[in-house]
């Protein structure tokens, strides 16, 4: 067993997972798994820079971890960074910051390092299942980008473009509940990146298509009528694709307070999530697929692994 810390740092949120690595069983025992909106992004796809009070939210989130990982006696830690990092000019002082606080400095991976480790992570368990069909398309809807992943046992083709739920939301959202011309610019965008996307990774090839992070396993909790979010409850749920057309329809419809209201929505996703399960809808309509499944495990166990 090897005690390790992944910390995931993406557009909207951070994320942070210690577990015991069991290369017996392939398995990540979670000791700690949590998860802060921080929107690191802010304003980036306009700026160019992350902005001061982003930078602020985020490294008060790093100093919570750090106080964990300590609790936690982690042999090994690893802090990825993502989408919104990538972008920033200022993305120094972003470094400089997490180095400060956690001790080690963050690896601005790039894209298609960011789908090889969501798809290990959310495929490690599911190697030899007999009950899923390969070859695997993971799809990692995150607040940036969206990671396009290919693969049976080991990843065959993977791509990163940058459509996410807070770059869409910043760039074409203006009105509660979103006007339909804003929704086709959305749709336009997602569109133009499903189409970069099919350049290198065959997609329609797929036979199961698994879906991660927050958009996605928001419209599950949704799909399940749960009155609280219920992770166990989530990880590898199955929704169908008229639940999310249905449920896309809903969101969209709805003004920031009613979708508010909903008891699984994280106050967080309130103002990105239509843009999200857009995202899921748009590629699920781009390649056939009936169902997605719905993983809890995703980049961060991927990390996690990486340094197990």
């Amino acid at each position: 067993m090897t005690r390790v810390a992944a910390i995931d740092c993406g557009t909207n949120s951070i994320r942070l997972l210690v577990a015991d690595a069991d290369p017996l069983t392939g398995e990540l025992v979670d000791l700690d798994r949590r998860m802060t909106i921080v929107r690191l992004g802010q304003g980036v796809d306009k700026t160019g820079r992350l902005a001061p009070e982003a930078l602020e939210r985020t490294f008060a989130a790093c100093r919570e971890y750090a106080e964990v990982i300590k609790s936690h006696g982690a042999e090994r830690v690893r802090f990825v960074a993502t989408s919104a990092s990538r972008d920033a000019e200022n993305r120094d002082d972003f470094v400089r910051g997490v180095l400060d606080i956690l001790g080690v400095e963050p690896e601005v991976i790039s894209g298609d390092q960011e789908a090889e480790f969501s798809f290990t992570g959310a495929t490690k368990e599911l190697t030899g299942s007999d009950h899923l069909a390969k070859p695997y398309l993971v799809v990692d809807i995150g607040g940036g980008s969206t990671e396009f992943v290919v693969g049976d046992d080991h990843v065959r083709a993977a791509r990163s473009v940058d459509v996410g739920c807070v770059r869409l939301t910043e760039r074409h959202i203006r009105t509660d509940p979103p006007a339909p011309a804003e929704l086709a610019a959305v749709r336009a965008d997602i569109t133009a990146a499903l189409d970069l996307a099919e350049e290198t990774v065959p997609i329609r090839e797929a036979r199961t298509l698994v879906g991660l992070a927050g958009s996605v396993t928001t419209v599950s909790a949704i799909a399940l009528g749960l009155d609280e979010y219920d992770s166990a409850a989530i990880h590898h749920s199955r929704v169908s694709y008229e639940q999310v057309s249905e449920i896309v329809g809903r969101l969209a419809g709805a003004t920031h307070d009613e979708r508010a209201a909903i008891p699984v929505m994280h106050p967080g996703r309130v103002d990105v999530i239509v843009p999200g399960a857009l995202v899921l809808l748009s590629i699920m309509e781009r390649t056939g697929a009936r169902e997605v499944v719905v993983s809890e495990h995703d980049i961060l166990d991927g990390i996690g692994w990486s340094i197990a």
